[in-house]
């Protein structure tokens, strides 16, 4: 081979490589139709599905720092809860199911099936969705654990903060809930500055519609607590050692319910442990990811 020849396949090797790299960091972004509203979604990168929800007083922003790292190895889709971020905000007298919203979703991307992964708020979504669509739940990973249908006093001591958040939104909108929210609920569980500044700054651009409105969810009957020991797929909860006291205590009935689930505590961190401590828990969850292939 000529010294002309070598350096041409060499260049063109090079710009190959350059546009497989900015095809594994671009993403697609739209609306997707769900009954009576429409969900914000974005996706990116290829092979077997990943879905990130997000927690409560957000939106997808929660993912920033996964949704480009597990791109390089699977198809990651994130999106806005009804009534959260750029997604519809739900209409009264029109229930509706956040587990189907979610299928509609996949529908919509073409989607069968996909590895959900749940934060806090989303945690319930993702046991309600593998609850109530085991055929398309590969997996299913709760962060900051949570599940719909399970009652202790740790649950009831929760929602009557959440009530103290209700009643800041009423009085001073959204920032006022914002704070709230992130110094009531959240609290000492906040380790780092930037990651209370992040929730601080998305929370004071959520419209907080569920804490100022009745909800129009319909919850799934019988609940996903109830038939946790009947869920037969891979489970991963992933919890810290600072996390919110009913999270911890949540966490323990998953892991001791569900047939396949194991548990992963983060040192050093609280309820925001996937945005304080980015590198050991996208090494855990990249791990289970590949054990549940």
């Amino acid at each position: 081979m000529n010294r002309k020849k070598a350096v041409a396949i060499l260049v063109l090797t090079a710009v190959l490589a350059g546009c497989d790299s900015r095809e594994v960091r671009s993403y697609q972004d739209g609306f997707a139709p769900v009954a009576n509203g429409q969900l914000y979604y974005q996706v990116g990168g290829y092979g077997d599905a990943v879905v990130l929800i997000h927690g409560n007083a957000g939106d997808h922003r929660h993912w920033d720092n996964q949704f480009e790292y597990f791109m390089s190895r699977y198809r990651v889709i994130r999106y806005d809860v009804r009534g959260y971020g750029k997604s519809s905000v739900p209409v009264l007298g029109s229930p509706y199911s956040d587990s189907s919203d979610l299928a509609e979703l996949l529908d919509y991307l073409h989607v069968d099936g996909a590895h959900i992964v749940g934060w806090s708020m989303g945690s319930g979504v993702a046991f309600d969705f593998a609850t109530a669509f085991p055929e398309r739940t590969e997996s299913l990973v709760s962060v900051g654990p949570w599940i719909n249908g399970y009652s202790s006093k740790a649950v009831e001591d929760l929602f009557v903060q959440m009530g103290a958040v209700a009643d800041a939104v009423a009085q001073g909108g959204a920032v006022a809930g914002s704070n709230a929210f992130a110094d009531l609920i959240l609290g000492e569980s906040i380790f780092e500055e930037s990651a209370d500044e992040l929730m601080r700054n998305i929370g004071s651009e959520y419209s907080w519609w569920a804490f100022a409105n009745p909800s129009q969810t319909i919850a799934l009957e019988p609940s996903a607590a109830s038939q946790l020991s009947d869920l037969v797929i891979p489970v991963l909860v992933i919890t810290s050692e600072y996390d919110l006291p009913v999270c911890r205590e949540v966490g323990d009935l998953i892991d001791t319910t569900a047939p396949n689930s194991r548990q992963v505590i983060l040192q050093r961190t609280g309820h925001l442990m996937h945005i304080e401590r980015p590198g050991a828990f996208n090494a855990e969850l990249l791990a289970f990811l590949g054990e549940s292939r």
